[in-house]
């Protein structure tokens, strides 16, 4: 056994991480750094002060975890959870509250992104709670702190930091009425008695986590996440974990960006649970609006191929722009219903009878992301960024799906390509 497979294996039974996962050059570099910082002269010495300290074993775990979070990250899941919720209330007939999990919960924009969701749509207080859970104490320490600065605000819309925050010299603070509506814990998922004691939750968020397991673990972690869902519950997960969950006996809400999933029933696949189908009413926050088409040139004669509510193309040149807007709308609506196929022959129709756009690929990968095609996902967000190199929604996407092959360094350049597009954004909308 190699020096360094010893603190892989430590990290694989102390928080299951699959060093394929990250790469062993990011595991390498934090014992590298402990071993500094602990003063010791070698591996093997580092190794030996490792064993002896609950102190020093946290702080290695520390130094391989680096959060990559920030508030309403993948929007649409919190505007699904919004809408799911106000069902759920109504079928337990508002008898108890709504119980919500997210772990890891990291430095809290997530349980808080929750929060301040279903407090935005109308929920009352009384009517749920969170819970937020995660193996890191320092970060459950700055989520309890609530203090956040610019780098956790990276969405289009942040309009919710002036309803829900306050500025300080240090970032902005979290409100009061927010916090009061999450608890917040140091927690294991790969513990056996994690919860074991506490009822299911209606909404569990895992997202993000599965990628870093290796299969057994996947299938240890899983079976836990299942104890503590609902049989009525919806578990909301990372995008490039759609296919995974489905080989686990899980399937897809059928509402596109949500990466929602509930039980599957074998013995009744047909439709969901009407709290759970998908409606053709507008999500609470819609997929992005289709932008104005640019350098539209009229379409040559194509045979239509007839699919949900999207009416022929008409082939003069006066009704070109028009008829590509409504494709672009008509392809959002579908994907918003959960309408997957039709969705994607909207997509294909446009490609056919129109100059290509990155919103339409960018559509495409979702669509490949959802049904678990990670490979053929990644193709269609490369295309998008091909066309429009800043797109955010492409970038960060693509960006969780190197993620999930072990690309972390291909990954964190696309973070920062969002984050860059995104101030260049601000600074433009400032003028």
């Amino acid at each position: 056994m190699s020096s360094d497979q010893r603190f892989f294996d430590f990290l694989k039974d102390r928080i299951g991480l699959d060093v394929a996962s990250v790469g062993a050059a990011i595991i390498e570099r934090a014992v590298r750094q402990r071993t500094t910082a602990s003063k010791a002269l070698s591996a093997d010495e580092y190794w030996q002060t490792l064993q002896g300290s609950r102190d020093e074993q946290q702080a290695l775990i520390e130094a391989v975890i680096v959060p990559e979070t920030w508030f309403f990250r993948y929007p649409e899941s919190f505007a699904t959870l919004a809408k799911l919720a106000s069902k759920r209330l109504t079928e337990i007939n508002h008898m108890r509250a709504l119980r919500i999990l997210s772990l890891p919960c990291s430095t809290g924009e997530e349980p808080y992104s929750i929060a301040m969701a279903l407090l935005d749509a109308g929920l009352k207080p009384h009517q749920f709670k969170v819970e937020g859970m995660d193996v890191s104490p320092l970060s459950v320490e700055k989520a309890k702190r609530a203090v956040y600065g610019k780098n956790s605000f990276r969405g289009q819309d942040i309009a919710f930091r002036e309803r829900h925050f306050s500025a300080e010299d240090d970032g902005y603070k979290l409100s009061e009425r927010v916090l009061e509506q999450v608890r917040l814990q140091v927690a294991n998922l790969l513990d056996p008695t994690l919860l074991a004691n506490e009822p299911p939750y209606d909404f569990v968020f895992c997202r993000n986590l599965l990628i870093y397991f290796d299969q057994p673990t996947q299938q240890q972690v899983f079976e836990v996440l299942k104890r503590l869902t609902h049989v009525d519950g919806v578990l909301f997960i990372g995008p490039a974990e759609g296919s995974l969950l489905g080989r686990l006996g899980m399937r897809s809400i059928g509402i596109a960006q949500s990466f929602a999933f509930s039980r599957q029933s074998l013995a009744e696949p047909e439709p969901l649970p009407s709290a759970f189908a998908p409606t053709s009413t507008p999500l609470p926050t819609p997929l992005p609006t289709p932008q104005p088409v640019r350098r539209v040139t009229p379409p040559p004669p194509v045979r239509s191929r007839p699919f949900a509510a999207v009416a022929p193309l008409a082939n003069t040149s006066t009704t070109a722009n028009s008829d590509a807007a409504a494709l672009l709308a008509s392809i959002a609506a579908l994907a918003n219903e959960g309408k997957s196929t039709e969705a994607r022959a909207a997509c294909e129709l446009y490609l056919r009878s129109h100059e290509p756009v990155a919103q339409v690929f960018y559509w495409l990968g979702l669509l490949s992301d959802v049904a678990g095609r990670a490979l053929e996902a990644q193709g269609f967000y490369r295309k998008a960024l091909y066309l429009e190199p800043q797109h955010p929604d492409a970038l960060m996407h693509l960006a969780a799906l190197l993620q999930s092959q072990g690309d972390t360094a291909g990954a964190r350049r696309l973070q920062e390509r969002a984050a860059r597009s995104e101030r260049a954004a601000d600074s433009e909308r400032k003028r």
